[in-house]
């Protein structure tokens, strides 16, 4: 089978000067400059994949230390790094957040105070660390969520209810089921925000490209409704793949660098969640995951999307934050595994052998990615390159190549290090 290399194009907006648009930003809020001078400011960090987040997070420090404010950081990720207050830190090492990098302390504690109930008898929690502070600000990426759709999804309001709520407040977003998610983290981040020094959030929004569009100061009284402007804004950068109907498709790596279920429902078109309808305007027969981010820490949330793996990416799951993951989302299908052979090829063949005995090769409509969020490069066959619609598709060839294996390996990768 031949394959041929493109560049999608994509919506670039790009902020060229982080520094002082973020300065810029936090002038502007006037609840952040009320608080007394060596007020105490609890930041949120933990969201994975964030472009520029270190120096984001860093500049962001240095301007409250400038205003005689005494900033700390708060890991805000629910219940991923196992649920422990170790194994958070472990993640906000892992993705450049330490104490010497930002000159900050990191104050980790899975300890939460419950600051009351809302109105849809809710109850609602708070890392403590944080709730203790004498401000807030809440520093999250808006996107897409994977589980369901909203006015809010994945941004503000989410890592108030659940990357502050911990474990505790995770669990009672998601008891309910995903199509009751949203009305959750609205009422619970709504009731946090009015209970708690919540001062301001700063979001961002990337591009297609995965580089930094936008950085935003939102302040309380009007936290939902500038969210809600945001995440339509997001979805207009958000890549895609140049079809939206495969046969098959190859991901290289999965992981939660990529997207917090490892592959992006939203860029495969699947859901897998008990009572949730499965999308119609994507349709992927067969999906094949490589193997796990090294940055995913063993958690491979979201393998059960894929259809079949390899042993490679079996070996290098670690099932205790896995399970913890579901568990606590309560979309257990998603961790379920999928069959996997001993290389890429014998993963591949039998993938090819699942569309059937007259099913001819070189028709075959595929696409090969290096994960769900960098999509501008891709590999793609003959039959459907042919079939991209060139008015609503821009893209360039590159080369063209022959599907090739080395020692039971795809032979041409798009990932770096390959």
């Amino acid at each position: 089978m031949y394959l041929y290399e493109i560049k999608q194009k994509f919506k670039g907006d790009q902020i060229t000067d982080i520094k002082g648009t973020i300065r810029a930003e936090l002038q502007q809020n006037k609840q952040l400059h009320s608080l007394p001078k060596h007020a105490e400011i609890a930041i949120t960090a933990g969201s994975r994949g964030i472009e520029n987040i270190v120096q984001i997070l860093q500049e962001v420090i240095l301007y409250l230390k400038e205003k005689d404010y005494r900033p700390f950081i708060v890991p805000a990720m629910g219940s991923h790094g196992g649920a422990t207050a170790e194994g958070q830190v472990e993640v906000l090492h892992h993705l450049g957040i330490t104490e010497e990098s930002m000159g900050v302390p990191i104050r980790s504690s899975m300890e939460t105070i419950k600051l009351g109930i809302t109105s849809e008898n809710l109850p609602v929690y708070m890392d403590k660390n944080a709730y203790q502070a004498d401000g807030i600000i809440v520093i999250n990426r808006i996107k897409a969520h994977t589980a369901f759709r909203g006015k809010v999804e994945s941004g503000l309001s989410k890592m108030v209810a659940i990357g502050l709520g911990k474990q505790k407040g995770a669990s009672f977003v998601h008891a309910q089921g995903a199509s009751e998610m949203e009305r959750n983290i609205m009422a619970m981040s709504k009731y946090a925000i009015n209970n708690s020094p919540i001062c301001m959030g700063l979001a961002i929004i990337e591009n297609g490209y995965d580089q930094t569009a936008v950085i935003k100061g939102v302040a309380v009284q009007e936290w939902h409704e500038k969210e809600e402007e945001l995440l339509k804004k997001s979805k207009a950068f958000m890549p895609s793949l140049p079809l939206s109907e495969l046969d098959i498709l190859v991901i290289e790596e999965m992981g939660k660098n990529y997207s917090g279920t490892g592959m992006d429902p939203n860029i495969i078109g699947r859901m897998r969640i008990d009572g949730v309808t499965e999308p119609t305007e994507i349709n992927i027969k067969r999906i094949l995951a490589l193997d796990l981010s090294e940055q995913s820490h063993g958690n491979a949330q979201g393998i059960g999307l894929a259809d079949f793996t390899t042993e490679k990416l079996i070996h290098k799951i670690d099932r205790k934050p896995t399970y913890m993951n579901a568990l606590t989302s309560t979309f257990l299908k998603r961790v379920m595994f999928p069959m996997y052979y001993a290389t890429e090829q014998e993963s591949l063949e039998a993938a090819f052998l699942s569309l059937g005995p007259e099913v001819n090769r070189s028709e075959v409509d595929f696409i090969q990615v290096p994960n769900t969020l960098h999509l501008s490069r891709l590999y793609i066959s003959e039959s459907s390159l042919k079939k991209i619609d060139k008015d609503k598709v821009g893209y360039e060839i590159i080369r063209k190549f022959e599907l090739q294996f080395e020692n039971g390996e795809i032979k041409d990768r798009l990932l770096a290090g390959h």
